[in-house]
């Protein structure tokens, strides 16, 4: 019961305290597990930086990656660059959130590690990867279409969530074939 009620405590300790940048329920998916929508600018920093993790592995799958690899990544690299154009004609800075300009430090090595490995062993970290991340995607935006403050932001949200959803069937498509 007690050690309950400590897990109960840290949990709204790491959803109620925000850092600057980005809640830290929502960087240490404390907000996933439990199901709890992510801040409007949480949601913002984490669709926009999706996106340009994925826009550019998709460049280096183009480069690095086999014939299947290169179709998807295509594929990610039009839609995610369509979505990043859409989030930022949604959002305004007299909202106060911002769209960050690059990415943060955890996207980027997760780039940098794409970009160090081999062509041969090219599909090991790229298709793996994109499950993963496409699992994420799927999870923030269900949860701020279900439960987010900013009405547009929401809408968009559970408009975009049908082409995240095959974006991830692809990814496991891609994952599996490579096994």
């Amino acid at each position: 019961m007690k050690r309950s009620i400590v897990v109960a405590a840290v949990a709204v300790a790491f959803i109620s305290t925000s850092a600057a940048a980005q809640s830290v329920g929502e960087k240490t998916g404390v907000n996933s597990v439990l199901g709890v929508a992510p801040s409007t600018a949480d949601f913002v920093k984490e669709a926009a930086t999706s996106d340009m993790l994925e826009i550019e592995a998709g460049k280096l799958a183009e480069q690095k990656g086999n014939a299947e690899e290169k179709k998807f990544a295509s594929q990610m690299i039009a839609d995610h660059t369509k979505t990043s154009s859409e989030l930022k004609g949604l959002v305004t800075s007299s909202e106060g959130v911002q769209i960050p300009s690059g990415l943060d430090s955890s996207s980027q090595s997760k780039l940098d590690k794409l970009r160090d490995t081999k062509p041969e062993n090219f599909a090991s970290q790229y298709n793996p990867m994109q499950v993963s991340a496409h699992k994420d995607a799927v999870s923030l935006f269900e949860r701020y279409a279900k439960s987010g403050d900013n009405p547009k932001l929401k809408d968009w949200a559970g408009n975009t969530l049908p082409t995240l959803r095959h974006h991830l069937e692809m990814a496991q498509a891609l994952d599996k074939n490579r096994k």
